[in-house]
């Protein structure tokens, strides 16, 4: 399970601060559940003391069932996916040399750059009290090795994005930006359809998605700031609510002696019903639809920002 973070940062590797800033949209990604069928058990669906298939860690309910991030098949869909809303890059989450997504990083990047999509990692906080500079420099080489040239860490080198989407709100981006500008820093605040990790955490925090117009809010935001580019909190993170991922509306099994992390959130599974107007299997995937939308805009307004420049250099 990861933590919700505050003001994290963007290093570039081997690539100057310009291409991270190329104007791109990216989505942090979560290669870490497993099924019995392929992994030999459930992995990440069964946190907290929750009993797959039908009682799971995760508020919502994945419209494709439970999966397993190891399945080439699935891995082929999340990236046709991705790439046909408009995401550009994959931020993939990897919790060091050896860790299940680790070992399955190769797999990611292949499927990803199938679909000319790009690849970075989110370094997440594992050993955070014993790291230091040089194993940060060594955990670097070895994914320079497997192709990857930017990741997100939390030391601040090359720009700032903010991840936490309940603490981040949109009326934080604007300063973000201007002071990163200031500091010719890359400013890629991140934009989330909502938050709720009652069920899996206990977290009493919740921002809810309201119809759609949170995920709205943000994007607009984003874009008024002059955002370099958009991270999406999250294209499949379903421990903490924040997924775009298809959802479907399942009863769910509860039980009292499935521990206290399952008894926030009892019966059904919240739906995306209401999204925009939208009901059942439209609802499912709205947000999927919205993003390309919001994509789309992102995109053209880099684009007239890009000619702009050019134009402005040529006099």
């Amino acid at each position: 399970m990861r933590r919700l973070l505050v003001v994290l940062v963007l290093l570039a590797l081997g690539a100057p601060a310009s291409a991270a800033a190329a104007g791109g949209v990216s989505a942090f990604y979560y290669p870490w559940y497993g099924t019995p069928e392929l992994d030999g058990s459930y992995l990440h669906w069964q946190h907290e003391g929750h009993f797959p298939p039908t009682d799971i860690a995760a508020g919502y309910y994945p419209a494709r069932g439970l999966y397993s991030s190891a399945d080439p098949a699935l891995l082929a869909a999340h990236m046709r996916e991705m790439a046909s809303i408009g995401i550009d890059e994959v931020v993939s989450s990897w919790w060091g040399w050896g860790s299940p997504e680790d070992l399955r990083l190769p797999a990611v990047i292949a499927a990803a750059r199938a679909r000319g999509l790009e690849v970075a990692v989110q370094i997440e906080p594992y050993e955070k009290w014993l790291r230091s500079l040089d194993v940060l420099e060594a955990d670097l080489g070895h994914l320079r090795q497997l192709g990857i040239t930017r990741a997100y860490v939390f030391k601040p080198f090359d720009g700032v994005y903010t991840y936490d989407i309940v603490h981040h709100t949109p009326t934080t981006f604007r300063r973000l930006c201007a002071k990163a500008r200031a500091l010719r820093l890359v400013c890629a605040p991140s934009v989330g359809p909502g938050y709720d990790a009652r069920r899996v955490t206990g977290d009493p925090r919740v921002l809810g998605r309201r119809g759609g117009t949170t995920y709205d809010a943000m994007w607009a935001a984003a874009l008024e700031a002059g955002a370099d580019r958009v991270t999406i909190t999250s294209y499949n993170e379903w421990h903490e609510g924040t997924q775009i991922e298809a959802a479907t509306a399942v009863a769910a099994e509860r039980s009292g002696s499935r521990g206290p992390a399952s008894s926030p959130v009892e019966g059904r599974y919240a739906s995306y019903d209401g999204a925009w107007g939208l009901t059942g299997t439209k609802a499912g995937r709205a947000y999927l639809v919205r993003t390309a939308v919001w994509t789309r805009l992102f995109h053209a307004m880099r684009s007239t920002l890009a000619t702009a420049q050019a134009a402005a250099g040529t006099r």
